[in-house]
């Protein structure tokens, strides 16, 4: 018999992508407001300070010196740099491109770990991605203004570089645990985000009302520790494949968001793009779910959110 978990883990699928998808129309409404390594700063602090409770509470195995370097480079490419590029690709383009182009994150993966891992890329998973790569050939299509194109090739080098990191999470993602890997990576982080915001307030003032306020909070507690702890509490649960099956919620979410909310027009290549990405994706996801039948995928627990 099922328990409540098992029962509700499609629930806590759902919500995990919906938040990680509003969290692009959050952040598009406040770097408005606060610069994006400010963002950041007030994200990874809180986010931080919470991940490092759960971790102290739960007293998981702590990471051995010789992996220091891993997470340095988690930290660094991937919170760090990665994670402020994805932040400026929405700010320069809007919530539902980049949204939209980093949903690329699972193919992008699946190749680098065909190069740096040697895993198998079959002929469905090089179909997958040449549907991905027609799908971003028809979005820039669809593109007018150079601020627009900043931004999608800002969140196209965010894409590669949190998947570059993925790799490096999967090859020590069996020695710890993921909550772990994530709290230390977003120390790293921090520790380079708290100059880069000093500087950056120095030349940008910030804007703190009370809306900017609760919409940070909302960053780092929904979108980053609610949104953590479902994820991997659905791996836990039920396959990798069939987790990442409900990645597509992420874009349509920031889609329908962003129309909602900052009134984002989009056009017809934008839908073409969006349904070849998507089938992009689901057609490299279901072949990876079929193939691998244990929540084991350390590439899979890692967002780029």
């Amino acid at each position: 018999m099922k328990t409540l978990h098992e029962r509700l883990v499609y629930l806590y699928l759902f919500l995990t992508f919906f938040f990680w998808g509003s969290l692009y129309v959050v952040s598009k409404y406040v770097l408005d407001k606060v610069p994006p390594f400010t963002v950041s700063l007030v994200r990874y602090a809180v986010s931080f300070l919470v991940l490092l409770a759960l971790i102290r509470i739960k007293k998981y195995r702590p990471i051995e010196r010789k992996d220091y370097k891993y997470i340095f480079m988690i930290g660094f490419f991937g919170y760090f740099v990665a994670l402020v590029l994805q932040l400026l690709g929405t700010k320069f383009s809007n919530a539902s491109f980049a949204a939209l182009v980093n949903s690329l994150n699972p193919i992008v993966i699946m190749i680098m770990a065909a190069i740096f891992l040697h895993e198998s890329f079959t002929v469905q998973k090089g179909a997958g991605l040449l549907l991905g790569i027609v799908g971003v050939y028809f979005i820039i299509g669809g593109v007018h203004g150079s601020d627009m194109m900043t931004g999608i090739i800002l969140s196209l080098i965010s894409v590669f570089l949190w998947s570059y990191v993925s790799i490096i999470i999967r090859k020590i993602g069996h020695l710890y645990h993921p909550l772990l890997i994530t709290a230390w990576s977003m120390g790293v982080a921090l520790v380079f985000t708290v100059p880069a915001s000093a500087i950056e307030l120095a030349h940008t003032p910030a804007v703190w009302d009370t809306s900017v306020i609760l919409s940070l909070l909302y960053m780092a507690v929904m979108c980053t520790c609610v949104a953590h702890l479902l994820w991997n509490e659905s791996l836990s649960l039920i396959e990798a494949g069939t987790c990442s099956a409900f990645y597509p919620v992420q874009p349509l979410t920031a889609t329908i968001l962003g129309i909602i909310f900052l009134g984002e027009a989009v056009s017809l290549s934008f839908w073409v793009g969006t349904a070849l990405i998507l089938l992009g994706v689901m057609l490299c996801l279901i072949h990876f779910g079929k193939k691998n039948r244990k929540p084991d995928s350390h590439a899979s627990r890692h967002h780029p959110l």
